[in-house]
């Protein structure tokens, strides 16, 4: 063949090589404007090469590499439809190889000086710190102790009890606030003033907080500060009398000055304090790409303004004097945020990590499409680490949520100031994907989706297709942050063609005060939602709920569970095929658990319990509260003696066994308190070893016993009932 041929016939065969991206570089204290390698940018210079590439007809990916350390963010860098992707491809802001940039809206705080046991320091001008981290490490607001609704009794204008709580007598009252937990809802409102016994609130932060503007909520809502629920202050918080603890700081509002307890050996060269809210907005941008990048130490400032923290549900607040009359939430508004997409299509958020932070961590809404939030880590943080869609049920096309995506992300110790906020929130949103997320330790419910309360004008929402599937949900309603009336998993409204499968939930309000915390909870008119094949154990309450009766066709089947629950309620629900009551997770169930979150971890294996074939006796019975209910493998079901003197329940093993812990699960009126546990080989409990349980029992309250006994009984010390949803004996370790 001819060489020239040939030639030719190489060239019009071999396929294009595609031209790899256009390169940009900026590094913290970038100044020159090449934003090359060699002479990196600051990134408001990157951005704008960006533009003028895509504005000049740029056909291939751009990428903007970070070079490592701290970008100081007094404004947020802002993105738009002059950044997006053109013809078809991405502009990506990623860390340049090797490197760890972080965006962070922090201030150091510097010449601090010794008083006492104290360190004092003057807060940067213009702001006002609710966190202070010192070394990595969160600070807390100094706080005091709760004050019962007897002597801090809430009213729709304010609140009694300044003097025998102490507020009357703090040198600034101003700088403090109540912090109020009712329920699902959090209250922080700022004192105004202080006049004999009576405290007053900034407003509208106490009139939000309320009952009677009709904007707080559902007609039948009994949360709000003066409501029946309300059961006192859980503790005032940033008065310089209550700073007694190491870890503890308060922000003085008169001088501007911060006074911080050290903890032991602690260095304050690296104390910071959250200025900046937003650190990245993107407005409305397209083919954008965040890759490994860092954000920290955002602030949210206006928890600390007379707007307050009038909490509705999941970090959402009130806000404003006055609006519109509205029982659906659709003029809640959301927490500050790291990150704020709004209206965007195919934005991705990925490896990304969050860390001590004053609010959430990425918020998608306004129409957001097609993006995610993907392969990212969520720690130490105020509210809730990602809010997708909005309140508004029927919005105009261009404003629905559609196709979005949050998965493969570890979420841990969110909601740490905030403690109604939620791991991940969606509102009304059609083809979400919330998939393989690890979430742990967190206060309040882990994955909520939909919104709305059932009120007429959320009954037919535009929200369909969602998906929930293989998260790992672990220790979440935590018993300490005193959150109640959620779950692992919680639903709102209708949703036809919703599936919840794959997840592993353990321990939702686990060790709760009351009979409260769900595993899945299909809330309020949650309706057409398949829950399959999921593992949910050791959770408070309930392992699937949907207390509302206007829930419609949702089906639970092939789950694996420890409890059983009652059936659901509403036209067509069904629970069908699932195991229940399980003393041992089956090796399935263990494949299925071991598989859920970001990347694998360790599953709890049930104890056998011995009690479960066991003949239950009690002293006299009150009502139908049979003693059977306590060992039926439901913690739904109670057991139930009167209140004479001695009272007692009791399970016959029908053999001597070495026993390790007996687990008791109180009932639904959290009737017992203050019994003994005995152990004994006889029925007349003749030498029984006997291990007291002061207080209260818990759901549950572990004892541990360490005797060999066929009998086994829970006694009371005094008069009063025994209330029991469930007992378990758990063999002895080693036997």
């Amino acid at each position: 063949m001819n060489s020239a041929i040939a030639l030719v016939l190489l060239l019009t065969t071999t396929p294009a090589v595609a031209p790899g991206p256009k390169i940009y570089y900026a590094a913290p204290d970038g100044g020159s404007p090449a934003c090359s390698q060699a002479r990196p940018c600051s990134l408001e210079a990157a951005r704008d090469k960006v533009r003028q590439a895509v504005e000049g007809g740029m056909s291939r990916d751009i990428e903007v590499r970070l070079t490592g350390g701290v970008y100081r963010m007094a404004e947020p860098l802002l993105l738009d439809g002059r950044d997006s992707g053109p013809d078809g491809h991405t502009v990506t802001w990623t860390a340049a190889p090797g490197s760890r940039p972080v965006l962070s809206g922090g201030v150091r705080i510097t010449g601090w000086t010794r008083q006492g046991r104290f360190m004092v320091a003057r807060a940067p001008e213009g702001v006002t710190p609710r966190q202070l981290f010192v070394g990595g490490a969160r600070a807390i607001r100094a706080r005091g102790a709760a004050c019962p609704a007897a002597v801090c009794d809430a009213t729709k204008t304010g609140m009694t009890g300044a003097v025998q709580s102490g507020v009357s007598g703090w040198s600034a009252p101003a700088n403090a606030e109540a912090v109020i937990k009712v329920r699902w809802r959090n209250y922080r409102c700022r004192i105004d003033r202080v006049d004999g016994d009576a405290i007053t609130f900034a407003q509208p932060c106490w009139a939000n907080s309320a009952s009677g503007t009709g904007r707080t909520g559902p007609a039948w809502d009994t949360t709000t500060v003066d409501s029946s629920r309300y059961g006192g202050v859980a503790f005032f918080d940033n008065a310089r009398e209550l700073l007694d603890e190491p870890g503890e700081f308060v922000h003085d509002r008169a001088d501007g000055t911060i006074t911080y307890l050290p903890r032991p050996g602690e260095d304050l060269g690296e104390a910071i304090v959250p200025s900046g809210e937003t650190l990245l907005r993107i407005d409305g941008g397209s083919r954008i790409r965040i890759a490994g990048l860092g954000f920290q130490h955002a602030a949210y400032h206006q928890p600390g303004t007379d707007e307050g923290y009038a909490g509705t549900q999941a970090g959402l607040t009130l806000t404003g004097a006055t609006g519109p009359e509205d029982h659906a939430g659709r003029h809640y508004t959301k927490p500050a945020a790291a990150v704020v997409v709004n209206g965007g299509r195919n934005v991705e958020i990925t490896g990304a990590e969050f860390a001590h932070l004053g609010g959430a961590g990425v918020i998608m809404q306004a129409g957001t499409k097609d993006s995610a939030v993907t392969g990212s880590t969520f720690t130490d943080l105020s509210s809730g680490a990602v809010y997708v869609g909005d309140t508004e049920p029927n919005p105009p096309a261009e404003l629905r949520g559609e196709r979005n995506t949050v998965a493969r992300n570890t979420i841990t110790l969110a909601g740490r100031e905030f403690t109604d906020a939620v791991g991940i929130w969606a509102g009304y949103e059609t083809g979400l994907r919330v998939d393989h997320n690890t979430l742990e330790r967190l206060p309040y419910s882990g994955i909520s989706v939909g919104w709305g309360w059932n009120q007429p004008v959320a009954q037919s929402p535009d929200m369909r297709d969602n998906q929930v599937t293989g998260n790992r949900i672990v220790d979440v309603m935590m018993v300490a942050d005193q959150q109640h009336d959620g779950g692992a998993i919680y639903t709102q409204g209708p949703q036809p063609g919703t599936v919840i499968s794959g997840n592993y939930v353990n321990r939702s309000a686990y060790g709760n005060t009351e009979r409260d915390g769900n595993g899945v909870y299909l809330d309020e008119q949650s309706s057409y939602i398949r829950v399959e094949g999921n593992v949910i154990t050791r959770v408070g309450y309930k392992w699937i709920s949907n207390w509302a009766g206007y829930g419609i066709e949702n089906l639970a089947t092939g789950n694996w569970t420890d409890t059983t629950a009652p059936e659901l309620s509403g036209r067509g629900s069904r629970q069908v095929d699932n195991a229940t009551a399980l003393e041992r997770l089956p090796e399935a169930a263990l494949r299925v658990a071991a598989a859920a979150g970001a990347r694998p971890g360790p599953v709890e294996q049930l104890e056998p319990d011995l009690a479960r074939a066991g003949s239950a006796s009690q002293s006299a019975t009150e009502g139908t509260a049979d003693a059977a209910h306590a060992i039926d493998g439901s913690t739904v079901t109670d057991s139930r003696t009167t209140s004479a003197p001695g009272s007692w329940w009791q399970v016959d093993l029908g053999q001597v066994r070495p026993i390790g812990t007996v687990e008791l699960w109180n009932d639904a009126g959290m009737t017992t308190a203050d019994v003994q546990v005995l152990v004994s080989r006889t029925p007349d409990f003749a030498g029984a070893t006997v291990v007291p349980l002061p207080g209260r029992v818990l759901r549950p309250s572990p004892v541990t016993v360490e005797a060999e006994g066929r009998y086994v009984r829970v006694q009371r010390t005094g008069t009063g009932r025994i209330g029991l949803s469930g007992v378990a004996v758990h063999e002895r370790d080693g036997t």
